[in-house]
């Protein structure tokens, strides 16, 4: 990221930006997440719930977080985003935030893959691990990747699929055990267990939500790679389209 990006002088902003402030946040399921980080360190972060009620609860959230780190929207540098895939309402509404916040105070944006977000709960695992969350329609949203290093690399790419051929893939993919994390993997845990056979194994309770920290990690790489954006450039994935567009082509 560039000092005109971020408004800053290059003197004021070290090579491994580590005095980089970034605001993070993931909306795309229902366990919502947001992150305030400088450079490699947390300064706040929080985890709620926001069952259909997430208009009313990022903002407020997203200020308390503000208040408890001791920085002001303006000192923010780089806003970050979970781009899906996931709920479309989610991931329009965390978006749209973002975008609005970065558009007001002149500061770019870095998206990031939900999937790889909560992969990043397993880095340096000697595992693949595929992240699982529930698309309905009895399907899912999935990926499968190597977490042997800080950042997660695909094997798999984001995919929407039946559980049934998810498992497939993967056998066909990897002889090595696999993490699965998600709630998608907890609806489908049985499943996938005894298609696996013994190749399986579901996360602890605690690794199926992800955390906006992690998120603010993968921005920071991807901001000194060169990869921040205008706000308008931040652009959602879906994978499918949405129930109204469905309708929509269904009438036509």
């Amino acid at each position: 990221m560039t000092a005109a990006q971020t408004g800053r002088h290059d003197s004021d902003i070290s090579d491994n930006g580590s005095d980089l402030k970034i605001l993070a946040i993931d909306t795309s399921t229902a366990m919502a997440t947001a992150a305030i980080t400088c450079g490699r360190r947390v300064l706040a972060e929080a985890v709620f719930s926001t069952d259909r009620t997430l208009s009313a609860r990022l903002m407020p959230e997203i200020e308390r977080l503000m208040m408890l780190a001791g920085v002001e929207i303006s000192g923010i540098d780089l806003f970050a985003a979970s781009i899906g895939p996931g709920s479309f309402t989610g991931v329009r509404g965390g978006l749209a935030t973002i975008q609005g916040l970065a558009l007001a105070t002149g500061k770019p944006c870095v998206g990031y893959s939900s999937l790889a977000l909560l992969a990043m709960n397993f880095s340096l695992s000697p595992y693949p691990v595929c992240p699982v969350l529930d698309a309905r329609k009895s399907e899912v949203y999935a990926g499968l990747y190597d977490c042997s290093s800080p950042t997660p690399v695909a094997i798999i790419k984001d995919c929407v699929l039946p559980p049934a051929d998810l498992l497939d893939l993967i056998l066909s993919s990897t002889d090595q055990p696999v993490i699965f994390a998600g709630d998608g993997a907890q609806r489908y845990a049985d499943l996938m267990l005894e298609r696996i056979a013994g190749r399986g194994m579901i996360a602890p309770f605690q690794l199926h939500t992800s955390h906006a920290a992690n998120g603010a990690m993968l921005a920071l790489d991807a901001c000194l790679r060169g990869e921040a954006v205008p706000p308008a450039l931040l652009q959602p994935t879906y994978l499918r389209a949405s129930e109204a567009e469905i309708n929509r082509k269904q009438k036509m």
